[in-house]
């Protein structure tokens, strides 16, 4: 199964979340997975049309996922996916 890391700033929302290892085989399915674990998380994710959030990036290894509004990306089982969110302010 694909292992998935998180900013940091994300456990201030999640408490429990941590680097894990989800079933999936789309980059989709791997937040949908998520979702599940940690429900709400996928809404810091994608939007309500399901495309990936204008803050947020994710790379399969060292590679920025190339379908940003459907997801569809292929997971591989030993892919590393991280999930990474801008942040603002001063």
């Amino acid at each position: 199964m694909p292992s998935v890391s998180f900013t940091s700033h994300l456990r201030k929302f999640f408490p429990g979340l941590a680097p894990t290892t989800v079933a999936g085989a789309t980059v989709a399915e791997v937040v949908a997975e998520l979702d599940r674990l940690h429900p709400g998380l996928a809404a810091y994710i994608i939007d309500e049309q399901g495309a990936l959030r204008k803050h947020v990036n994710i790379f399969i290894s060292n590679d920025l996922i190339s379908d940003r509004r459907h997801l569809l990306d292929r997971v591989a089982d030993d892919d590393q996916i991280y999930i990474m969110q801008a942040l603002s302010g001063g």
